[in-house]
């Protein structure tokens, strides 16, 4: 297995400036994305009939077809509320309003765990994002209800051992800078939101079973509640437990090793991937760092 100390993981996915802008003039690189080719990725599994028919509950179809071919980059988080949950959902009154790290924190204090979380929409991609009570917990003993950020070892979908969680302190941008913005911080994750089965899109608590109770169990196992729950055929993801991992660009077969949340059940593969991000006046902005990560669903 290649050591990750050390190697800049962000080099060869950095998004290209825009043509026309005064950073212009990069080569062009086969193992980058420019920005056109970024967004396309979001929508081709969204035309086919498996993703039509999984995403028309979720709600996230007619939105995403809508955006394929949009210009810039726009890095704010939007909340996005499924069809038929206005009144269910907390953030139901903030469709496409700005993610903010206060709404989280204020309806996490409303949870017997401390967490909660949201569905949202990024540079026209599905997200999912979620608050969790690390800093106030990660010095106490791990027990049930008690959540934290916690890491673990990765196994692709062959069970090959790919790396651990905490090797994401390792990643560095080009300039040699640790990546702060992938590591977690604000006691928030953000994930891109595409099962690696068959591309669904998993939701947070929209659905009311065990996986998603408002319970959790330390371990990234798949018991306990808390997880990211996809409709179609039941994949969970425990948003707690981080994991170095590996998966294939669906368009040119080619691997790539990314840090996300770990797979705890359901046909799944492998985990999903996250994505880096800043809070900015509250606000919170994403960062598109790592756009080969995103690709597993071309």
């Amino acid at each position: 297995m290649e050591e990750l100390q050390g190697v800049n993981m962000a080099r060869q996915f950095r998004l290209r400036p825009a043509p026309g802008s005064m950073n212009g003039g990069a080569e062009n690189d086969g193992s980058m994305l420019d920005r056109r080719r970024f967004m396309k990725y979001t929508f081709n599994a969204a035309g086919g009939a498996i993703a039509m028919a999984s995403l028309g509950s979720v709600g996230f179809a007619s939105f995403l077809m809508g955006q394929a071919d949009t210009g810039g980059e726009d890095t704010g988080v939007k909340y996005w509320v499924p069809k038929g949950q206005e009144d269910t959902v907390w953030y139901g009154a903030l469709h496409e309003q700005e993610m903010q790290k206060s709404h989280l924190e204020a309806e996490a204090a409303k949870s017997a765990t401390g967490m909660s979380g949201a569905q949202g929409v990024w540079s026209g991609m599905p997200v999912n994002i979620v608050y969790i009570p690390h800093a106030e917990n990660e010095s106490k003993p791990p027990a049930e209800g008690v959540p934290r950020i916690q890491y673990g070892e990765g196994y692709d979908a062959a069970g090959t051992f790919i790396g651990h969680g905490r090797e994401i302190f390792d990643v560095t941008l080009e300039d040699g800078s640790p990546d702060t913005a992938l590591q977690p911080h604000d006691n928030i994750l953000l994930m891109f939101s595409r099962c690696p089965h068959l591309c669904c899109i998993p939701g947070w608590q929209l659905v009311a079973n065990d996986f998603t109770a408002d319970t959790w169990l330390p371990g990234g196992v798949d018991a306990g509640g808390n997880k990211l729950f996809c409709i179609c055929h039941s994949s969970r993801y425990d948003p707690t437990m981080l994991e170095k991992n590996r998966n294939r660009n669906r368009s040119n077969g080619s691997t790539f090793d990314y840090f996300g949340v770990r797979l705890t059940g359901g046909p799944a593969p492998v985990g999903l991937p996250l994505i880096p991000f800043t809070v900015e006046d509250d606000v919170i902005k994403g960062l598109s760092t790592y756009q080969e990560w995103y690709t597993f669903c071309d």
